[in-house]
């Protein structure tokens, strides 16, 4: 009878000798000073990155003291690393002429790099309707994948969150209500054109929500239906497009006639376009000055018009 043999692991030279501190140093995350040329930006990624002054006080920053707080990036199976935050803070290195910036790599699967991304980046001071409502959408697609699979990896997991929503959990981490994460993700199903508006904010975000349950081939109809009337959507005329939505009657005759209608709120209120005011004061002009200018001289028309119908 065959003796079972004794496994016996050896350990190697660097494990003999290398001491406790060696070892749990190794461990630490690490800032390199890594090519631009390597960062590659994130899949997806639902945040702008726009050349406004905002970019050009940092553009000043690093050129002056470089990037003080490292970016976050993991790398990438065809070479380089993908950055997950600090993606202005890249391009605002490219700007200012450096060649390096300081990055911390970290070994990141799919979800937990994009629910990192989402999180580092709703930090910014400002952020558009269309960019939080990608973000919202991408975490909580990465939450709920996360929290369907198996306890894998110790570091990258979700905690126990059963008994909520996805976008309670979302909500948690930036102060609102599941409901209006949820309005959020809506508008994540307009078409690129609305959705620009929304974030110019020639459509308000409540309107906006409500026309997302309409059709992309209806959206699209409601475009010409705004432009045909010149007139954006209240909310209750927005809330009524749906119902002729679900109810198979959202013709482009019929949105053009519910926008055609005067709102309440505009019987009280006259609107001079920017193209005519334009024609009759200079460019220097703020809407202030130019609001003054319009009253003086109603008053004197008023005053004329009065002691002319005193005669």
């Amino acid at each position: 009878m065959a003796k079972k043999g004794i496994n016996i692991s050896l350990k190697g030279y660097d494990d003999i000798f290398s001491t406790e501190e060696t070892r749990t140093d190794e461990k630490l995350e690490k800032v390199q000073n890594i090519p631009l040329s390597e960062l590659h930006p994130f899949k997806n990624h639902p945040f702008k990155v726009i050349d406004d002054e905002s970019m050009l006080r940092t553009v000043e920053s690093v050129a002056q003291y470089g990037v003080l707080a490292p970016a976050i990036a993991r790398p990438r199976e065809e070479g380089g690393y993908e950055l997950i935050s600090g993606h202005r803070r890249h391009h605002a290195s490219e700007l200012a002429g450096r060649e390096t910036m300081p990055v911390i790599i970290r070994n990141l699967d799919d979800d937990a790099a994009t629910i990192l991304m989402v999180d580092s980046n709703l930090q910014r001071e400002t952020i558009l309707p269309s960019e939080r409502a990608f973000a919202y959408r991408m975490k909580k697609e990465a939450v709920e994948r996360t929290l369907g699979r198996p306890n894998k990896n110790v570091g990258q997991v979700v905690p126990d969150y059963f008994g909520k929503r996805t976008t309670e959990i979302i909500g948690e981490g930036t102060g609102e209500s599941y409901k209006q994460v949820q309005r959020y993700i809506r508008l994540t199903e307009l078409i690129p054109e609305l959705l620009s508006m929304v974030d110019e904010k020639k459509i308000s975000f409540n309107p906006a929500v409500e026309l997302s349950y309409l059709t992309k081939e209806e959206q699209q109809d409601f475009l010409e239906a705004m432009d045909m009337e010149q007139n954006t959507p209240s909310l209750s005329q927005a809330q009524r497009l749906k119902k002729l939505s679900q109810e198979g009657n959202c013709t482009l005759e019929a949105m053009a006639e519910i926008m055609a209608e005067v709102k309440k709120d505009e019987l009280d209120k006259v609107t001079i376009k920017n193209d005519v005011l334009k024609k009759y004061f200079p460019k220097s002009y703020t809407p202030k000055q130019m609001q003054d200018i319009i009253i003086k001289l109603l008053e004197g028309w008023h005053k004329k018009r009065t002691r002319d119908m005193e005669r």
